[in-house]
């Protein structure tokens, strides 16, 4: 009975071993080189992905995992940028921002032309790879195109051998990686611009216009079925143009662009300008109009009737309600383009329906006209709540822009404050306390309509202080910069840094007050200073079970104790992309390093055998091991009774 227990511990400790040993490959590659009816020369690359794993995309905004990049020679011409498979888009809260990858096959394309004649064709691809648990670090490999065998075929631009059905992996949520949930994403698009159509119908440009083009049809209309037939294609009409502007969109920037575009810096500083030009707007600062020449000859196409005329009426509405509608409409467009696909398109139809439904059916049931309050001052109100709903969202754009230069304009509590401030100003104006330009008259009496909404505005306000001090507000959790962005990751009033005068190369780790080293020389020349036995922990920006670890086991009393007082942590970053002030050469590869990333995880590679993370090893301060390796450790007892056993060996 005893023989058989040691024989399965033995197993065990095999199993384990073996398993943090590893050293993992789940990608392979396969080239060749492929010609087409025109006489074009490619460099077809082929990637097969292990299941379970993928492989980023080339188009990685920075802050995000580290892109797929082919290095090629420069015996050769590039033409044009590498062409990829179509892959899987998703929205990764780990990183806060839309990517893109491949699973179990993709195929990457270049156009070249051959500079003299040459047999082979020498590049590299750099690329990383994730699962559902852990992130490899960077891996660079070379590749070869052999130019004697060229084969003749016609090139296609999408990857025939990618599974768009991959299972979505458990640390990414999606909001359109399988088609069933794309088309729920696109209801959901609809549903809030058919909301937002809603609204521009009670703004002051168009809900005056509802009896004037009622009164038009009945009558202009010889009997009753042609009213009704003229007010459909009026109705349709109004569809038509603002679908066929959300199909110009694409057709401008392009379906896979206008989620680029969502993601980019430039791009999200130009939204942010235009919807403050927009709040502004509806705020009573200026109008926006567009040529009155355009109304006035939209109005003449107008008068010569029939289905182009009911049509040029339908295009006059739009551009006589501009000043109140491009806002919306402009919003409506830049909020779908984070969607990527028709998500314009889509957008403009519910947003076109909600105009076009009720001015068709006022048009067939002119009696229902008696039921519509009287045009007034609420519609400037309506206007106005629209401003500064405006407002506050266009810092939401500045803020994206922001956190992937990590510039550090709009830290967290900036922009609560300023959200703080936008809709307690909302609040006073509902109230009657603030009046804008086209408030003419002083508000004697609050309804009930104004009341309930600067209560929800006051409410929000009540809400959103307590985030100044490091509360979650997880609410508003989708706007707000994350809590570690912030000019006090630990929370106003929380204990502050104990250490002082840091020594070279550390810095201290927010929230948990640790001192730590990204440099393991600098780490470990500290260590035999103070006479401390050394963590070496091999993390990754893009690791998320490192993350799980440090939110949830070196939060522990027991565990944070030993970090603060008794060890020194040394976190090498596999994936940090500082470059190097020296060139310096990889021992395992023989060439230089691209950035520092890339040698904490050679130095993984060759001394540890494996190339996952996280990867904890106990160090006396000599630098020598003295405990056996663990990986992810979720169990916090066992996480502890490690380091303790790990901290006792290195004081023998």
């Amino acid at each position: 009975m005893k023989l058989g227990l040691h024989f399965f511990k033995l197993i065990t400790f095999f199993i384990v071993l073996s398993t943090q040993a590893q050293v993992f490959d789940p990608v392979s590659w396969k080239t060749s080189v492929a010609e087409n009816q025109e006489g074009d020369l490619f460099l077809i690359t082929t990637a097969t992905i292990e299941e379970g794993w993928h492989l980023y995309s080339q188009h990685i905004e920075d802050g995000g995992p580290i892109p797929t990049t082919f290095y090629y020679s420069e015996t050769i011409q590039k033409l044009g940028e590498t062409v990829e498979g179509e892959g899987i888009e998703v929205d990764d809260p780990n990183f806060g921002m839309r990517v893109k990858y491949f699973g179990k096959e993709v195929t990457f394309r270049q156009k070249i032309a051959l500079l003299n004649s040459l047999s082979k064709i020498q590049a590299s691809v750099e690329y990383m790879v994730c699962n559902d648990e852990k992130c490899l670090p960077p891996k660079e490999v070379d590749l070869i195109y052999d130019v004697k065998n060229i084969e003749k075929q016609e090139i296609s631009f999408i990857s025939k051998g990618e599974n768009k059905k991959q299972e979505i992996p458990k640390n990414v949520v999606s909001t359109n990686i399988e088609e069933t949930v794309a088309k729920e994403s696109y209801w959901m698009l609809f549903a809030l611009s058919f909301l937002a159509g809603l609204t521009a119908l009670i703004t002051p440009c168009v809900f005056p216009m509802i009896p004037m083009t009622v009164s038009f049809f009945t009558k202009q209309s010889k009997n009753r079925a042609i009213g009704i037939k003229n007010a459909i294609i009026y109705g349709l009409s109004i569809v038509v143009i603002y679908v066929l502007l959300g199909t110009l969109v694409v057709a401008v920037f392009g379906p896979s662009a206008l989620n680029e575009l969502s993601t980019s810096v430039t791009f999200n500083i130009a939204f942010f300008v235009i919807l403050i030009l927009f709040a502004f707007a509806f705020l009573g600062a200026y109008e926006l109009v567009l040529p009155s020449s355009w109304g006035t000859k939209l109005d003449e196409k107008a008068d010569k009737g029939g289905v182009l005329g009911i049509f040029f009426m339908a295009l006059a509405l739009s551009v006589v309600s501009f000043s109140c509608t491009g806002p919306i409409v402009g919003t409506a467009l830049v909020q779908s383009a984070s969607q990527g696909g028709i998500g314009p398109i889509v957008s403009m139809l519910g947003f076109s329906l909600a105009i076009a439904i009720p001015f068709t059916l006022f048009a067939v049931f002119p009696g229902w006209m008696n039921s519509l309050p009287k045009s007034g001052g609420w519609l400037n109100t309506v206007k106005v709540v629209l401003g500064f709903l405006e407002l506050a969202l266009a810092f939401k754009f500045l803020s994206n822009a922001d956190l992937v230069l990590q510039a550090h304009w709009l830290e967290r509590e900036v922009f609560i404050a300023i959200w703080i401030v936008v809709f307690l100003m909302m609040g006073l104006y509902l109230l009657g306390k603030i009046r804008l330009p086209h408030d003419y008259q002083a508000i004697e009496k609050i309804s009930v309509t104004r009341l309930l909404l600067s209560m929800f505005s006051f409410v929000l306000v009540a809400y959103l202080i307590p985030g100044l001090f490091g509360a979650p507000v997880k609410m508003v959790g989708a706007f707000v910069p994350p809590i570690e962005y912030s000019e006090s990751p630990n929370g106003f009033g929380a204990q502050q840094s104990t250490h002082e005068n840091l020594p070279e190369g550390a810095h201290i780790l927010s929230p948990y007050n640790i001192l730590t080293f990204k440099d393991y020389d600098l780490g470990l020349a500290y260590a035999k200073k103070v006479n401390k036995p050394i963590l070496l922990d091999f993390t990754g920006y893009a690791c998320v079970n490192c993350r799980k670890m440090e939110q949830n086991v070196w939060t522990d009393a027991k565990v944070l104790s030993i970090l603060q007082n008794k060890i020194v942590l040394i976190s090498l970053h596999v994936d940090d992309r500082q470059s190097f002030d020296e060139e310096e050469i990889s021992p395992l590869t023989g060439k230089p390093y691209r950035y520092k990333g890339q040698k904490w995880s050679h130095f993984q590679e060759q001394k540890y055998k494996t190339n996952a993370q996280p990867f904890y090893v106990v160090l006396n301060a000599e630098g020598e091991d003295v405990s056996k390796p663990v990986g992810y450790t979720p169990n916090v007892d066992a996480y502890l009774s490690w380091l303790q056993n790990g901290i006792s060996k290195a004081s023998n």
